[in-house]
């Protein structure tokens, strides 16, 4: 009864240590089956005939079923056609099907090949009535899959599609005034709202502000002789400026309570010294990796505090790594020569000849002159520093400005500036870190310190 099974194409699955075994039975008998031209686990199996126990097998699929007389030259011929479904073209109302090459060189085959019998249920097995149930399965996908096909590609093409849209007559029928006027009928009147809110306080729509909007208190300083100009913080603090007769006052105060021109002079060196890093590139310019493109900076520094704190400005850059070069024409200054010996010990350049100079700069610190001793300012550094092109930084100038120099950028003593011209460009202002007696000594009627947790706050003109 076995032998009918001879050349069929099967599909065993075994135990797990043997896996799935596909081929054409050679031979059979009651212990064990022969498979020739083996697959297994889907990779073809060397050698190409394996005997199988009956014990190690789990289940047996019959794939396909051939009589082992017919010829062995003979391949088999699928009985299901796969159908390529075509593109629909106007005027056809649904999508139709080609049927493959395969198919039609398959309809015309010669009389020698033999084709597989329809009838599977003859042959007396246990696992035919399964392959019978999973080629009906497969039979109603496909033919689910058909019908999904025809229902997505298989409706006529809108004709209309082909019709072009014209696009005045529709905008015709939007009526623009209409819809604006509707829009404004709904819109809350805020000029009625606020007539009636005095009317019904603590009554309000959800549309109107339950506070009131009230300006805010920006002016925290006060002083007894404002000057003629009111500058105003990033933050909206109103700082007036003061008169040379109160600056002088702020500063004599400052000295009977101990904060000494030493202190201050460090404060207002640490201060530029923060703002020409930041002008310099900061640490993409400034990095230890990076010593090939170090800054120069030169500083022209005059007899007095200003030039002294030029020089304080230079001394603490120089441990920031940057190349610092100072020119003074004299020395006669107290302040100016206490810090120049203390300059004088980082190693860096103190020049008298303005000719010695280098030709370029990043940036150059002006300290030539002040409001407190006012002097003329030599041509030559003129003309040496209207030639450069690098930026130009005052310390503490004058507030008519320098002479003959026009700077980018001017740092302000504190504790309140002065009234600066245009010649001393964007104002900043240096905490110094005043004591509140320093003002009250002062006459100051109140004072609240603008700087917040800055060391430096940028001044612009009040124009309100």
């Amino acid at each position: 009864m076995s032998e009918q099974f001879l050349g069929c194409t099967v599909s065993i699955k075994c135990i797990e240590d043997l896996g799935d075994y596909q081929g054409q039975i050679v031979a059979v008998d009651d212990n064990s089956v022969t498979l020739a031209k083996t697959f297994c686990n889907g990779i073809p199996h060397f050698p190409p005939q394996v005997t199988l126990r009956a014990k190690d097998i789990l289940n047996i699929d019959i794939v396909s079923v051939d009589d082992p007389d017919s010829h062995k030259d003979v391949q088999l011929v699928s009985r299901f056609t796969v159908k390529r479904p075509i593109a629909k073209r106007a005027g056809r109302s649904v999508s139709e099907c080609a049927v493959p090459v395969a198919q039609q060189q398959s309809s015309q085959t010669p009389q020698n090949v033999r084709k597989p019998p329809p009838e599977v249920q003859s042959y007396p097995d246990s696992s035919l009535p399964q392959q019978k149930l999973v080629l009906g399965q497969t039979r109603a996908s496909r033919k689910k899959m058909t019908d999904r096909d025809e229902q997505a590609f298989g409706t006529p093409i809108d004709q209309s599609l082909n019709q072009e849209f014209d696009f005045e007559k529709n905008l015709a029928l939007f009526n623009k005034q209409a819809i604006w006027q509707e829009i404004n009928s709904k819109r809350p009147d805020v000029v009625q709202q606020s007539q009636n809110r005095g009317n019904n306080k603590g009554r309000y729509r959800h549309d109107e502000n339950v506070l009131e909007s009230e300006p805010t208190a920006l002016r925290q300083i006060l002083v007894p002789k404002p000057g003629s100009k009111e500058y105003v913080t990033d933050d909206g603090l109103i700082i007036p400026s003061i008169t040379l007769d109160l600056q002088r006052q702020l500063i004599g105060a400052a000295d009977r309570l101990g904060i000494s021109w030493e202190r201050r002079v460090e404060l207002l060196g640490r201060a530029g010294t923060e703002i020409i890093l930041q002008l310099l590139g900061g640490a993409h310019r400034l990095n230890p990796n990076n010593a090939h493109q170090c800054p120069t900076v030169v500083a022209l520094a005059g007899p007095h505090r200003s030039g002294a704190a030029a020089v304080n400005c230079a001394r603490q850059l120089t441990s920031h790594g940057v190349k610092t070069v100072v020119y003074v024409e004299n020395s006669e200054d107290v302040f100016l020569l206490q810090e120049l010996s203390l300059y004088k010990l980082t190693g860096h350049k103190v020049e008298t000849d303005v000719r010695k100079l280098p030709a370029a700069a990043d940036l150059i610190i002006v300290g030539l002159s002040e409001d407190q001793s006012p002097r003329v300012v030599n041509s030559n550094v003129i003309k040496w520093t209207n030639n450069n092109r690098a930026s130009i930084l005052a310390i503490d100038p004058p507030s008519t400005g320098t002479p003959g120099i026009v700077c980018k950028y001017s740092l302000l003593a504190g504790p309140l500036p002065l009234t600066h011209c245009m010649e001393n460009g964007r104002l900043y202002l240096a905490n110094l870190a005043l004591p509140n007696k320093v003002f009250s000594d002062a006459g100051v009627v109140r004072y609240r310190s603008p700087f917040g947790p800055k060391f430096v706050i940028p001044l612009h003109l009040n124009s309100s």
